[in-house]
């Protein structure tokens, strides 16, 4: 068992600097929104979701447990509605939640699915887990929130507000689509090899933990 956990901890080691600084919101960004138009608030969402590690590490969970190209859709159809609603929903009435306690509640999606993936359901609690496509929904409107707060972090003004605010939900589309094609292909030509089932359990395990190590270093910004 020691020896598996050894090359995960070193891709812990490495990757977790890049995650925990996901959703930075930088100068750079504001200066594309102020001197671009609606294109640069395509520009800056697909941006936001690339760098979004922790949306995409919880859909790569997502993907693991789910099988065949019609399945991945109506997730992805469905975590894609859930993260618009609060998104457009919440930027244009002006619902901004702190973004460290809306980041926590993310990571815990993300520790959840990995201990979902492994079973913890029935091997901690003997039961069947929720509704997976219930909760991607709802996590999908938590995720929304995260993005639609850091949308809010920017100075938007109050000309085109709304296609503003579509647009940047088009850039999130746009960005996880980029981002979700080789996930599914790389997980898609594992499932094929003997390999797998080690992958797959060194995968989970990493969510597990990323979304633990999220969900503290969050928390420690809130208090801090």
């Amino acid at each position: 068992m020691k020896k598996p956990l050894k090359p995960l901890s070193f891709t812990c080691f490495i990757l977790l600097p890049s995650i925990l600084l996901a959703h930075d919101v930088s100068t750079g960004d504001q200066a594309i929104l102020d001197n671009g138009g609606l294109w640069s608030y395509i520009w800056v969402g697909a941006k936001h979701m690339l760098t979004g590690y922790d949306h995409l590490l919880f859909l790569a969970g997502v993907i693991f447990f789910i099988e065949g190209f019609k399945d991945i859709l109506k997730f992805i159809t469905v975590f894609t509605l859930g993260h618009s609603i609060t998104l457009i929903g919440g930027t244009y009435a002006g619902i901004n939640v702190n973004e460290y306690l809306i980041d926590a509640v993310i990571a815990l999606s993300v520790l959840y699915k990995g201990f979902e993936n492994l079973d913890g359901f029935q091997h901690l609690f003997k039961t069947k887990a929720p509704n997976l496509l219930v909760m991607v929904f709802g996590f999908g409107l938590i995720h929304g929130l995260g993005l639609s707060t850091r949308l809010q972090s920017f100075d938007m003004g109050q000309d085109q507000f709304l296609l503003k605010i579509i647009s940047f939900n088009v850039g999130v589309e746009l960005g996880q689509i980029a981002a979700l094609i080789p996930i599914i292909i790389i997980i898609s030509k594992w499932k094929e090899k003997p390999s797998y089932q080690a992958f797959y359990k060194a995968s989970n395990v990493y969510l597990i933990l990323a979304g633990m190590a999220l969900f503290c270093y969050q928390l420690y910004l809130y208090f801090k």
